[in-house]
């Protein structure tokens, strides 16, 4: 998971624990047993973190704009997408303890920053610290939250509400209403051809949603967006809240 974009600089530091809403959770004490080996990295749209049976010896904790898909390969040539994480969560050796084989395939969608720390380091910590270990076990149950809805979702549910779903997860972990993100890209995650999402862009375009311009989509209606969406959406946000919530102890 090391990337040429590496930044040592304190205010990035900062800015990762104020900007990642487990981060932010912790105090001066736990900070202290993640902080002497973070390091701060820049990641661009499309880089390849992890591919399927990759040793994962790093964590990573998305902020300022990153998200960071996981995609599964099937037959035929062809991925989708079973989840995706930005700023409200962490991604590599989150779930098992220890250095493991990664499952999925780690992509960065949106492009922006992580705090990366060691696998080892996180494990120590969670040895040292109650509140981090109870907040990784708290997380884990919502990111499994989110694949099994995201499977049931992908089952039931028309392309409209699902694309609308996914462009509402993506505003929220990316922190701003302009997404750059291609129609191509957003079939490739949905699982669908082109024309498909092309046809349903243009629908919500059309509605007034979203604005869809120069490689980029604008959330430009997001109460009309949540409308459009299926359940799984808030679904998805209130098991997160009830699980980790602020303090990353749950209760909302």
């Amino acid at each position: 998971m090391d990337s040429p974009g590496e930044t040592m600089s304190v205010p990035a530091l900062d800015a990762a624990f104020s900007g990642n809403r487990l981060l932010a959770t912790l105090s001066a004490e736990d900070r202290a047993l993640l902080e002497p080996s973070m390091r701060v990295l820049t990641l661009e749209s499309g880089t390849c973190m992890l591919d399927a049976g990759d040793t994962v010896t790093t964590s990573l904790f998305p902020f300022d704009g990153l998200i960071v898909s996981l995609q599964i390969e099937i037959s035929g040539n062809r991925s989708v997408e079973v989840a995706s994480i930005g700023m409200e969560g962490a991604v590599g050796g989150i779930v098992s303890c220890g250095v493991v084989p990664a499952f999925a395939q780690t992509v960065v969608q949106l492009g922006g920053h992580a705090a990366a720390v060691p696998m080892k380091v996180l494990e120590a910590a969670k040895l040292a610290s109650p509140h981090i270990k109870n907040l990784f076990c708290r997380y884990a149950d919502a990111l499994l939250a989110q694949i099994m809805q995201s499977v049931a979702c992908n089952a039931f549910h028309p392309i409209e509400a699902r694309a609308a779903r996914w462009l509402l997860h993506a505003h929220d972990r990316a922190g701003s209403e302009r997404l750059a993100l291609t129609q191509e890209s957003l079939a490739g995650l949905l699982g669908v051809q082109r024309t498909t999402v092309n046809a349903v862009a243009r629908v919500l375009q059309e509605q007034g949603l979203i604005a869809y311009r120069r490689g980029a989509i604008q959330v430009v209606n997001r109460a009309g967006l949540s409308k459009a969406a299926c359940g799984c959406y808030r679904a998805v946000e209130d098991h997160f809240q009830s699980v980790l919530g602020p303090s990353g102890r749950g209760g909302g």
